[in-house]
């Protein structure tokens, strides 16, 4: 009998019932339509192309940026008996030879790569000898210029699908404005049965508020003690993670902190105590949450502004997802509004500093001029800046927006495990061990722990483990493992806990680097244009917290959640003015390009006579709570 959705998700991942939504997805995505799948944080989207992918014969191609995710979904995926395969960056030429090679002739039902991988001829050679079932494009609003994450290499994600013809295309993404959303299918080149599947962004049970406080360290404790439960608190500072996990354990509270900075073993001990209801508190940078399923959170503090709020509907949706009521709280002062905008500034380099960073790779890891096309480097910002007297702060910002401009790649730190692959055939090695007595200890004991699946590819391996059985050092084992490489015995990959940075171009004269300078203003003007949008969010104090999140989103038929603390500050005072609102958005998103008359904010505006009252009251508001105000022309301009 054919197997159903049904029979699939019961089978791997033991539940009956299949979230809203979802089946949809599925059953759009088996009719061979390209889809467009928006659905919020915690809303299962990774099933939506798990499920029909098991249903066909072939593999499916999971475009993902996040290379932890990547590495997690992989090790989810064959935790369940699903087999699969990832190709990122950092692997070594044979490791992706083998990989590949698994799909081309193996059983591997995913291979999830990184959308800069697509471009490469050797993936492209590859994938014309394999069976594509689906391809699914993770963080699909990368794609857009318009996103808050733009990825230059998803552009190129409609010309690899004629590579594929006939596949069909699931796009996902938990944050889309209506822009974004069709940017995405316009991107891709969704075909005329391409369609938009969208579940409702609001959080029934997710109150939000926003709290003004010069003592934030006090608010937070007496939030803390109010609701209880788990919960995670985000900063953007590492050192910051760390003073208030301290002085949250001063007061009685289980907490710790975390970032990318920390070393693998001690961001998994953290993680997983959070997980199992060892730790309370999570003190942390955005590097933690994604891709963690834990749905008893309670409470999510953002001690500061995010620079989006796409960023913060994600991770304050972390909270609440078994839905049961949970709180999302904003700590602000108005230093973190003129740090915000701060921060967009600077986040924007001059191109000659552009030029110099790059200047500065070259010479770092001594690349000639035309080499090095996806060749993957350690690389430690501390020590690159010194080394070149660089301010560390603006040279990060001048690598990001490299990387905005498809120039490199740069990862964060993240845990690659020792990796082995045996060479010779099964007869070979057993030739090999009697003609080498001293080499056989470690290579039984290899087969004895690992079997088979040394053969058929890159194998997991801990040199810890090695070294009880063969009761040698960890040293030892690791010189025995290089000398049998060196032989062409096996294939070694010793583990790395470092970021890495890739150039995905040929290195290029710094010179005459090909930046787009219209896109790099573009881009500014965007980000702070999302900027001024979170601000507002902070500021504002009449439109429900929830209605005006999902109005960003394009939900439009939301009237108010009723548990946000400005619903229930206005609790019986009546609707606020529809028009009111929308004027409110608008303004902020004209005058943040630049300063306006009223005169002509009305005709930018299109404020026909009998809205002009309403305008204008919008205006004396917004001025009143210092969101605006007048320059010595006379014009409106935004507060800073």
């Amino acid at each position: 009998m054919q197997p159903t959705p049904h029979h699939i998700l019961q089978h791997y991942w033991g539940y009956t019932q299949f979230r809203p939504l979802q089946e949809d997805i599925i059953a759009a995505v088996l009719q061979k339509k390209d889809v467009l799948a928006l659905m919020p944080t915690g809303g299962g989207k990774s099933l939506c192309f798990q499920v029909p992918a098991l249903l066909q014969e072939g593999v499916c191609l999971v475009i993902t940026p996040l290379i932890a995710l990547m590495k997690d979904q992989v090790e989810h995926l064959k935790a369940r008996g699903i087999p699969a395969e990832a190709v990122y960056s950092g692997m070594s030429k044979r490791e992706i030879d083998v990989a590949l090679d698994n799909c081309v002739y193996g059983s591997p039902k995913f291979l999830y790569l990184s959308p800069e991988r697509l471009q490469t001829e050797l993936l492209q050679e590859r994938v014309k000898r394999m069976t594509i079932n689906l391809l699914a494009v993770d963080e699909a609003h990368c794609i857009s210029q318009w996103g808050y994450d733009f990825r230059p290499a998803y552009l190129k994600i409609a010309e690899f699908r004629q590579l594929i013809p006939g596949v069909p295309c699931i796009a996902l993404t938990a944050t889309a404005t209506q822009q974004v959303a069709k940017d995405i299918q316009e991107k891709l080149e969704f075909g005329h049965k391409g369609v938009l599947l969208q579940k409702s962004f609001a959080r029934e049970n997710l109150s939000y508020s926003v709290r003004w406080e010069e003592n934030k360290p006090a608010k937070l404790l007496e939030i803390l003690r109010k609701v209880p439960g788990t919960a995670v608190i985000y900063l953007r500072s590492r050192k910051q993670t760390q003073l208030v996990a301290k002085t949250l354990r001063q007061y009685g509270i289980s907490a710790d902190h975390y970032h990318a900075g920390l070393q693998h073993e001690e961001r998994v001990r953290r993680q997983d105590a959070w997980m199992q209801g060892k730790l309370r508190v999570v003190v942390a940078t955005n590097a933690f949450g994604m891709g963690i399923d834990k749905s008893d959170v309670r409470l999510v503090v953002h001690l500061g502004l995010p620079d989006t709020l796409e960023a913060y509907y994600q991770e304050a949706g972390r909270a609440g997802r078994d839905g049961k009521k949970a709180y999302a709280v904003v700590l602000v002062d108005q230093q973190d509004v003129d740090g915000l905008r701060e921060r967009i500034r600077q986040e924007f380099p001059e191109p000659e500093v552009l030029r110099h960073t790059y200047q500065a790779l070259a010479n770092y890891y001594k690349l000639a001029i035309g080499s090095s096309q996806f060749s993957s480097y350690d690389f430690e910002l501390d020590d690159f800046a010194r080394t070149y007297s660089l301010e560390p702060n603006q040279t990060w910002h001048a690598l990001k927006k490299l990387e905005e401009q498809g120039f490199i790649q740069l990862s964060e730190a993240f845990f690659a495990p020792s990796r082995l692959h045996v060479l010779l055939s099964q007869q070979e090695l057993y030739a090999f061990q009697i003609a080498n007595a001293g080499m056989e200890p470690l290579l039984k004991n290899l087969l004895r722990i690992y079997g088979g699946e040394i053969f058929s590819g890159y194998t997991r391996i801990s040199e810890n483990e090695l070294a009880r059985q063969t009761k040698w050092s960890v040293n030892q084992v690791r010189q025995q493992l290089d000398s049998l490489q060196k032989m062409d015995v096996i294939a070694y990959e010793p583990q790395r806990d470092k970021p890495q940075l890739t150039f995905l171009t040929p290195r290029h004269d710094a010179a005459k680097l090909p930046l787009q300078l219209r896109q790099l203003e573009e881009r500014k003007t965007i980000s702070l244009q999302k900027a001024e949008a979170v601000i507002d969010y902070a500021e504002q104090e009449l439109i429900c917290r929830t209605r005006y999140l999902l109005d960003y989103f394009g939900e439009l038929d939301y009237e108010k959640c009723g548990i946000c603390d400005l619903c229930l500050l206005h609790r019986g005072e009546g609707q606020h003015d529809e028009k009111v609102f929308r004027y409110r958005q608008q303004i902020r998103t004209a005058i943040s390009l630049k300063p306006h008359s009223l005169p002509e904010l009305e005709k930018a505006l299109d404020a026909h006579a009998a809205n002009k009252n309403i305008l204008l009251h919008t205006v004396r508001l917004m001025i009143d709570e210092g969101s605006l105000k007048y320059t010595e022309t006379g014009a409106l301009t935004l507060s800073n």
